[in-house]
């Protein structure tokens, strides 16, 4: 009798508290945060390509706040001063877009790969404490 009642129990136990349901529940607690969340419209990273010598190669990083709070961006720094980022100094309210405007200085021929460090209120999900956008490409 012992045999059949712990299976039994052991089944019931499953159906009431599933660990599926949990995990989802989980899942969905983590996406759903009250903060504000950048979301950029064409990914983090951008390829200029190959570029000419020149005139700075400018590229602009359209995001929205898709948290339910203000996002401020507090400052962005480049990883060299061959690049140079411009951003909004007002808060971008839930839902609003914003542009971050990043420039890169086409004096030096090669290939680039560079980072624009955004520090802000921003909720990010990989718990980093700022937000990195890229660039890179070839100048010719």
């Amino acid at each position: 009798m012992k045999k059949i009642i712990l299976p039994v129990i052991a089944l019931f136990l499953c159906i009431a508290n599933p660990i599926g349901a949990k995990a989802q529940k989980s899942a969905e607690t983590q996406t759903k945060v009250d903060a504000p969340q950048f979301k950029f419209k064409d990914g983090d990273t951008f390829d200029f390509g190959e570029i000419s010598s020149g005139p700075d190669a400018i590229h602009e990083f359209i995001f929205t706040n898709i948290g339910t709070q203000p996002l401020l961006i507090v400052d962005a720094k480049p990883s060299c001063s061959c690049t140079t980022p411009e951003w909004p100094k007002d808060s971008i309210l839930p839902g609003k877009t914003g542009v971050i405007k990043v420039g890169y200085h086409t004096t030096k021929a090669g290939p680039f790969n560079k980072e624009v460090y955004i520090q802000s209120n921003a909720y990010i999900p990989t718990g980093e404490r700022r937000f990195t956008i890229y660039i890179k490409g070839v100048v010719k």
